[in-house]
């Protein structure tokens, strides 16, 4: 009987708080209520369970009936604890910023309770209402960034999904810069686009939970987009809900246009004069108002300027910092005025070649020294991390098969990479050209696949750091004026610790058709992910096409299946590019044999590219039997267009499927 009491107890108070809750929204803000239909979507983890009168339970109720009391919930998030040990609660709650502190507190309050009803023994769970969401867990979660579980809400269709992607790219673009840059108190933007085709405009809105650091947030909504293309590309209308950020677009307006990016005030303004009173003291008590909201103004304005400077001092400094982490290498800092002379003004007659992230130009120093500039265009993608990471590696790699960086300008929104120039410009540019690669000799390709596999060798294991490229293709290899290959571009690369063998990554950068399938699927790289690069990087030099666009007419194979094929029906004539005329066919047959045995499916049967140089310098060696290679679904769209898929599968830092070709 006392359990059934409780249980009404319990079940009017929830319907009590719910009807308070919509009395409260109608009251305080009627001109919103149409858009905040309180109960979304909710997640109980199954990682652990408890008990209903376990000590942690005991904790979780005690936090959460605290809730609507705390202040700190005023800025539109919180975070609280509760106990010790392994019975310690953590929580979170964020809120649209456009409620009022009382609308925010609500929101939270209700949806929280409302998550222990639904998850009464998990140790996690997740709510997510209209315009809040509320976080429980066991395991600490300020400052960590968590994309999962994530569940989508769509709605309408749009006409014509090419345009709508090309509005749609440059709207999330900007609202996750501006997002990510947002301060301890929020990480919100608002903004529109027009799309033409059905006459309408888009509203959308990106917000992460504001305890996360600007590349943590970045990466979450870079999630949130890529989601998009598995589950309502099509959708006019759709919101994905992660537990550390989320995204909306509509139709229509639903945030307030008062919406402020600006962090608030920590200190509360100063309370206004009574009202009034009529008689011989009104023009006074007006006097004195007016002089009060005169301060006020001037208060407001002062506090902006204020964090409008520590806003800047900020960049600076952590733009200071880079720059010194720069050129405590032994790269060379050019200035940008040199480096503008050198290339005539960035002239088109001095264009070597453009890509995704920037533009490629032939340069001349003062001195005569032949240089290639990498200008990177400020919405290219190649964000300062790329940037620096490519500096900081390559300056400090020294090998003939590597292009050699000669320096740097980062000055205002410039940021140019200089290099050796080489005059041969790169290999997809020779071996795929029907015309130039019939001057390319089976020695001279023997040269450019012995010269790879020492470079890659020297970036595994022979430098005082141990790399991964995981971009190998034939693009980012550089012939010189005496045609040895040099690998570049080094911007997508990892550093991994010596003893280490694997890692992982929720963001997947490098060329699909170059990419090793446990890279490509679940994010696992090695320094095999670049063996199984260079194995297609092989095959393509033996046949003299590309992987991507290789297809055989009869049964539609790609070029690794068509050349195991051949090779296990002991054809392997049927590989070798027809240009190649007088050669070693035993040569060149072993060489098909190590780049089969460089792209099979499991990592672990791949050589390293130790036993690679090894093999290629010595036919003494047995090369083992290799399995069947891993498969890819091929397009037969060009690199540089814009497919459908394309605009919202990656951040523009995760892309590196382009034409560029830095010398």
């Amino acid at each position: 009987m006392q359990k059934y009491r409780e249980t009404i107890i319990m079940s009017t108070s929830r319907l009590s708080l719910f009807f308070f809750y919509a009395i409260l929204i109608i009251l305080v803000n009627p001109t919103i209520n149409a858009q905040r239909d309180p109960y979304v979507l909710h997640e109980c983890s199954t990682t652990g369970n408890v008990t209903s009168n376990s000590t942690f339970r005991a904790n979780l109720n005690t936090l959460i009936s605290t809730l609507s009391s705390n202040t700190q919930i005023d800025y539109g998030f919180y975070n609280f604890t509760a106990g010790e040990g392994t019975n310690k609660v953590y929580a979170t709650g964020l809120c649209r910023a456009d409620l009022s502190p009382t609308d925010c507190r609500s929101c939270v309050n209700m949806s929280a309770h409302e998550l222990l009803q639904l998850c009464p023994t998990q140790k996690e769970g997740v709510m997510w209402y209209m315009n809040c969401t509320a976080r429980y867990s066991n395991n600490s979660i300020f400052g960590v960034m968590e994309t999962k579980p994530t569940r989508p809400l769509r709605s309408g269709n749009v006409s014509n999904l090419t345009e709508f992607n090309a509005v749609l790219k440059p709207l999330f673009y900007d609202l996750r810069v501006r997002a990510s840059a947002g301060g301890i108190f929020r990480k919100i933007a608002v903004g529109t686009a027009f799309y033409k085709s059905d006459n309408y405009t888009i509203y959308g809105l990106m917000q992460c939970s504001p305890d996360l650091l600007e590349m943590d947030c970045s990466n979450c909504l870079v999630d949130a987009q890529n989601y998009i293309q598995g589950c309502c590309s099509r959708s006019s209308g759709l919101r994905i809900l992660a537990p550390s950020c989320n995204l909306r677009i509509e139709t229509n307006q639903f945030y307030d246009s008062t919406l402020v990016q600006s962090p608030p005030s920590l200190s509360p303004p100063p309370p206004l004069s009574p009202p009034p009173s009529k008689g011989k003291g009104s023009n006074s008590s007006k006097t004195i108002i007016a002089i009060v909201v005169v301060v006020v103004i001037l208060v407001v304005i002062i506090i902006c300027i204020c964090i409008c400077i520590s806003i800047r001092v900020r960049k600076q400094r952590k733009k200071a910092k880079t720059v010194d982490e720069i050129s405590s290498t032994e790269s060379l800092h050019f200035d940008f005025p040199t480096i503008r002379v050198a290339t005539d003004n960035f002239s088109d007659a001095n264009k070597l070649g453009q890509g995704g992230f920037g533009v490629v130009y032939k340069g001349r120093l003062s001195s005569g020294q032949e240089i290639a500039v990498k200008r990177l265009s400020p919405g290219s993608g190649q964000g300062d991390l790329e940037f620096k990471n490519e500096i900081l590696l390559v300056a400090k790699l020294q090998h003939r098969n590597l292009v050699k960086l000669r320096g740097f300008c980062l000055e205002g929104c410039e940021r140019l990479l200089i290099y050796e120039f080489v005059p041969n410009g790169s290999l997809d540019q020779v071996i795929f050209d029907p015309t130039k690669r019939a001057y390319l000799d089976w020695q001279s390709r023997y040269k450019i696949i012995e010269g790879i596999a020492r470079g890659l060798l020297y970036l595994h294991e022979d430098s005082q750091l141990r790399i991964i490229h995981r971009d190998l293709k034939t693009s980012n290899i550089l012939l010189d004026d005496e045609m040895n290959p040099k690998i570049a571009d080094f911007g997508m690369a990892r550093l991994v610790i010596l003893d280490q063998t694997h890692s992982n990554t929720n963001r997947i950068v490098g060329t699909y058709g170059y990419m090793a399938p446990e890279y490509a699927y679940h994010g696992h790289f090695s320094v095999k992910s670049d063996v199984f690069s260079f194995g297609v990087l092989v095959l393509e030099m033996i046949c003299g096409q590309k992987n991507g666009y290789f297809r055989n007419e009869e049964n539609g194979e790609d070029l690794l299946a068509y050349a195991w094929t051949n090779w296990r029906n002991m054809a392997a004539s049927n590989i070798i590019d027809p240009t190649l005329g007088v050669g070693s066919t035993t040569e060149i047959i072993r060489c098909i044999h190590i780049g089969l045995l460089c792209v099979q499916e499991n990592a672990a049967d791949r050589p390293t590219m130790a036993s690679i140089v090894l093999m290629l310098n010595s036919n003494s060696i047995t090369l083992s039997v290799p399995s069947r290679p891993a498969f890819f679904v091929h397009s037969n769209v060009e690199p540089d267009s814009q497919s459908d898929q394309s605009i919202l599968l990656a951040s523009t830092n995760d892309a590196s499927i382009t034409a560029l070709h830095p010398r």
